[in-house]
């Protein structure tokens, strides 16, 4: 038995006990007669004392010997401690050792292993295994455990069914890029791996299996970012004979469950929003509702007033900054700055100062009067003190700008609180987007989704106005999760793929199996998939998904740690029937 008890629990109530713990060495003080080792591991720190006068001399000597991460076992009894630390669990107690193994010593660490470290990121990402020692980390794996667990302890107590999907699947052309696996025993053709196991859970549904979910790994080859890696883990959710209603509550009481079993937060409103007015109200359609500024169209007041810049524009929006019209011309010029970043794009902005008397200033008082600035502060629900930001241009591209200016501000006025928590569900996408460069339609979500039953004539005369029974759930500015009812008849089916561009045989060629599934009695189904990644981030106040996944990938899809991708061996691509003058 290497351990008794571990390093986290002990207390007062234990004093003279024998016990035998193990860890690493944290660190350790030597006074000369006296020498103190801060025990560690996964549950706490336990304070080890070797004493000349009443610790054996070989343990004694040996102790001096030991270093920083060394993994050691100890025997001793525990003792009162006489300088006591009220900030950990077993600050009132110390062993008094009477044995002491190293069972591994440990090269010095290339970072501190402690919670604020001297480590940067590159370094903490090739020596990973050491970074899970810091508790940022470890206790970030913990959360998402608690996270995983509580999600299976809610769909199983509804009767859901935890399935395993295959990994070695087909490749499709809808989507992300696939990561494909060579066949060895089949010359010329490839696997890939699921960006989604959306088929397979519709093929359950069409084997009676009515409730399933999985916590599935997950892969696309995408353009990485902070929320973003290769590989991710989806909460994969599917039900049979239920409709867009059945799903949203279902797991509405999901994510209620688990604000309040993880954050100890009650959420009694979800608030549901179309796809339309998020993109009119907020300029994206993962609006954060944390905080207002919420967009006012300006177009009926702005124009024709002899300002060309809004005259020809498309869309003339703004929004209201609460408590910013004390900005300072500085600070104004600064934001103007911000939105003619490449990464924004916009060219220029408006502002109009709010006074607190009741009238206005703004950068185009040669152009507007204030009955005029009124009726802007009217339309940006503007108050005295604030202050309203307006861009134009092309309408889409507008609102995206000012969206992201939105959030921007909203992230300096310290309005993201991320220990509050704001849900909402948008709904009712487009079933299809245009896809500019090659003019062809192609799924927002994917060619499973069923569009609305009225709007199925639009199909042939106006594709883009196609409303889906999709539905994203969106928490504090995020897309944490989606979803839709599927198409469940072969006939739809097949009209959605030629909308979509595919000829008879190509969606046969890919899809075949489904459609031929569905005509051995298919029930109505749907289901949605949370990130799971993303979900335990924003849980855990983070936006960005790495410290919550044990072994992450860098921003350019590498392991630096294992150093993968690397090449393989060329015997290996021989019997893989891949061409090396070909690479």
């Amino acid at each position: 038995m290497y351990r008794s008890h571990n390093c986290g629990e002990l207390n007062a109530s234990n004093i003279n006990t024998e016990v035998t713990l193990a860890g690493w060495v944290q660190k350790s003080r030597d006074k000369g007669f006296m020498n103190w080792v801060d025990l560690r591991d996964r549950y706490g720190i336990t304070q080890l004392i070797f004493d000349e006068s009443r610790t054996d001399k070989t343990v004694f000597e040996l102790a001096k010997t030991l270093g920083r991460e060394f993994v050691i076992q100890v025997k001793g009894i525990v003792i009162e401690r006489e300088a006591k630390n009220k900030n950990i669990p077993t600050g009132e107690i110390e062993i008094l050792v009477s044995e002491l193994t190293i069972l591994n010593s440990a090269l010095t660490p290339p970072f501190t292993i402690e919670d604020e470290t001297d480590g940067g990121e590159d370094i903490r990402m090739k020596y990973r295994y050491l970074d899970i020692r810091r508790n940022p980390v470890k206790n970030s794996l913990l959360f998402r455990h608690k996270v995983a667990m509580e999600v299976r302890k809610y769909l199983s107590d509804l009767d859901f069914c935890e399935v395993e999907t295959p990994y070695l699947i087909k490749s499709t052309p809808e989507g992300a890029r696939d990561f494909v696996v060579p066949s060895r025993m089949n010359e010329g053709q490839f696997y890939a791996l699921p960006q989604s196991p959306q088929t397979f859970k519709q093929l359950l549904m069409v084997g009676g299996m009515d409730k399933y979910f999985q916590i599935v790994k997950c892969f696309r080859d995408e353009d990485l970012r902070a929320d973003r890696q290769p590989e991710f883990t989806q909460i994969d959710c599917e039900m049979a004979f239920v409709e867009q209603e059945d799903i949203l509550n279902v797991f509405e009481g999901l994510t209620r469950h688990l604000l309040k079993e993880i954050k100890g937060v009650e959420v009694d409103k979800f608030p549901r929003i179309t796809y339309d007015y998020a993109m009119k109200t907020y300029g994206n359609d993962k609006p954060d509702i944390r905080f207002g500024m919420k967009f006012g169209e300006l177009n009926e007041f702005a124009q024709h007033k002899e300002f060309p810049v809004f005259n020809t524009a498309e869309l003339v929006v703004g929004i209201a900054v609460p408590g910013a019209g004390n900005y300072t011309r500085k600070e104004i010029d600064g934001l103007i700055d911000w939105v003619k970043r490449p990464q924004v794009g916009a060219s220029g902005m408006v502002y109009v100062k709010c006074n607190e008397d009741g009238t206005y200033k703004s950068s185009v008082d040669k152009f507007y009067d204030q009955d005029d600035l009124a009726k802007w502060a009217k339309a940006t629900e503007a108050n005295p003190g604030d202050m309203i930001f307006v861009l134009s241009g092309p309408a889409n591209k507008t609102r995206a700008q000012l969206s992201a200016l939105r959030m921007e501000l909203a992230t300096r006025l310290g309005l993201r609180n991320p220990e509050e928590f704001a849900p909402l569900w948008v709904v009712d996408f487009p079933l299809l987007e245009l896809d500019e460069e090659s003019g062809r339609y192609h799924a927002m979500h994917h060619p499973f989704t069923s569009p609305k039953p009225e709007d199925i004539a639009l199909l042939e005369t106006q594709p883009g106005n196609v409303r889906a029974n999709a539905y994203d759930m969106v928490l504090n500015g995020n897309e944490i999760g989606g979803g839709s009812i599927r198409i469940h008849d072969k006939a739809t089916q097949q009209l959605m793929f030629k909308y979509l561009g595919f000829t008879e045989d190509e969606a046969k060629a890919q899809f075949g199996f489904l459609m031929d599934a569905f005509q051995f009695g298919a029930p109505p189904h749907g289901g949605l998939a949370f990130g799971l990644d993303r979900l335990v981030a924003i849980l855990g106040g983070q936006e960005t998904i790495r410290d919550f996944i044990a072994f992450p990938k860098n921003n350019s899809g590498r392991d630096v740690m294992i150093d993968a991708p690397a090449a393989i061996d060329e015997t290996q691509l021989k019997e893989l029937h891949i061409k090396i003058d070909s690479l």
